[in-house]
């Protein structure tokens, strides 16, 4: 959904118009300012309550208005909750602007109990963190499973949920669904054009070409206000290219990280397709305007994630077909083979540890870890979650299973990054450099040599707690 979602995601990562992020949390980055802890005690715990909840006490729920809506939150994951809490009022919310609508909560000292904390706009989870203002979701971890009480919850998610939901230490966010992300295009389009899904990088720019002269629409497109959809193929050809220690480094801060060969040429080859190949009005147009032309055969081709298919239900004609195919092979000298996918937890959910009702929060989580309400929320939104086995016997949509079918074919061959959710300030240069790199504002050089001056920057400066992996 829009590390992106739209990533109006990232939204995957997130995906800008997007408030400042050292600014928009300073007055919860600041130690001397932090709000009370809160005082919320939990009930006495017992098999049917491992978590202590209240039954009886309200609980707020922030939902991310992105590629998936949020239908999944009021039919299937809210009704779950009251099956067994049907005294504790659910006070449901949905916003496009999660960081300017929650922030001032959060400082204020009275945040929700549960917030779906994805898309462009979504607030810096390593400054919540170093804050100690997300709850420590251990003891989730270690309940019982909603479904079986054999089965602890930890044991039915995808390990990478606990990895990439733990800061310092601590798991604190839980990412529900698992991003993937490619290329994706009307099955039926290139069927009915003869066009072939290509595999290396000359194949790729040598369909653009055939596309452009046909002039019946644009080779390329990508949501040009929200660059972060950009550089996430960026980084994924570096990765094929240099091999997965290229993203390790970024992540980590090391020194020339950024200005590494193999950054530097992707840098290039994505500044080729957009100073040759993209849609036109690209730079000003927003992921669901580039989607939507991609809808009316405007464009054939566009990266994202595996929440696109989900968030064009409406606008995207019977029959298109969607398909998804991973980068192509730069060079036949790859360290990673064709296949690699970039592939992460995402649409993160947090409870707020200075909430009125933590434990309430926690519970919510449960419900939505369930078998049930985890496949319920697949087949509902077109997209897999990280819940083991949620998506057995279920109807997958073209899209969806064209992307579950590119993950089971990559294997141990995923990639990933973190730097996005632990440096606010270091993705918000990378979304203005991207930006500049597509309309010719940078060159390649220029690019990798601003990215790696501002992670340079961040690794100087002793206040921003630092993450390793």
């Amino acid at each position: 959904m829009a590390n992106t979602p739209h990533i109006t995601r990232r939204g995957l990562l997130r995906a800008a118009a997007l408030v400042p992020v050292a600014g928009a949390l300073a007055a919860c980055a600041t130690p001397q300012t932090q709000a009370p802890a809160s005082s919320a005690a939990p009930a006495a715990t017992s098999a049917a309550n491992p978590l202590g909840v209240d039954a009886k006490k309200p609980l707020e729920v922030w939902i991310f208005d992105g590629g998936f809506g949020n239908a999944y939150a009021t039919d299937i994951h809210q009704p779950l909750f009251k099956t067994k809490y049907p005294d504790a009022e659910i006070k449901h919310n949905v916003t496009k602007e999660i960081t300017k609508v929650l922030q001032p909560r959060f400082a204020g000292g009275n945040p929700p109990d549960v917030i779906d904390n994805s898309g462009a706009n979504a607030m810096d989870m390593g400054a919540l963190a170093q804050d100690g203002q997300l709850q420590d979701l251990a003891p989730l971890l270690d309940a019982p499973s909603w479904d079986d009480p054999n089965v602890k919850v930890k044991d039915t998610l995808d390990p990478a949920v606990v990895e990439f939901g733990t800061y310092d230490g601590k798991f604190h966010v839980l990412g529900y669904v698992n991003y993937i992300h490619g290329i994706w295009y009307s099955q039926k389009t290139f069927r009915d054009n003869g066009w072939t899904v290509p595999k290396t990088w000359d194949e790729f720019i040598a369909l653009c070409e055939t596309i452009k002269k046909a002039g019946k629409m644009a080779p390329f497109t990508y949501a040009g206000k929200h660059p972060q959809y950009l550089y996430e193929p960026l980084l994924t050809m570096a990765a094929k290219i240099g091999g997965n220690e290229v993203l390790v480094n970024i992540d980590n801060l090391e020194d020339g990280a950024w200005s590494a060969e193999p950054v530097r040429q992707a840098a290039e080859a994505w500044a080729e397709v957009g100073a040759k190949y993209l849609m036109q009005g690209t730079a000003g147009l927003d992921h669901v305007q580039t989607q939507t032309a991609q809808n009316k055969n405007e464009v054939a081709m566009l990266p994202c994630g595996s929440w696109l298919e989900n968030e064009q239900k409406t606008t995207t004609p019977e029959g298109f077909e969607y398909g998804m195919f991973p980068i192509p092979d730069f060079t036949a000298s790859d360290k990673m083979p064709y296949g690699t996918l970039h592939t992460q937890p995402g649409e993160s959910f947090i409870v707020p540890s200075r909430g009125a009702n933590p434990q309430g929060g926690m519970e919510y989580l449960r419900a939505m870890l369930s078998k049930k309400a985890a496949g319920d929320f697949s087949e509902l939104v077109s997209t897999v979650s990280v819940v083991k086995g949620a998506g057995e016997g279920r109807d997958l949509s073209p899209g969806a299973k064209s992307a579950t079918e590119a993950l089971a074919a990559a294997g141990a061959n995923t990639v990933y990054y973190r730097w996005r959710s632990w440096y606010g300030q270091l993705h918000d240069e990378a979304v203005a450099a991207t930006g500049q790199l597509m309309t010719g504002g940078v060159t390649p050089e220029k690019y990798v040599e601003r990215l790696q001056k501002k992670a340079d920057e961040l690794k100087a400066d002793s206040s921003i707690k630092k993450y390793k992996r």
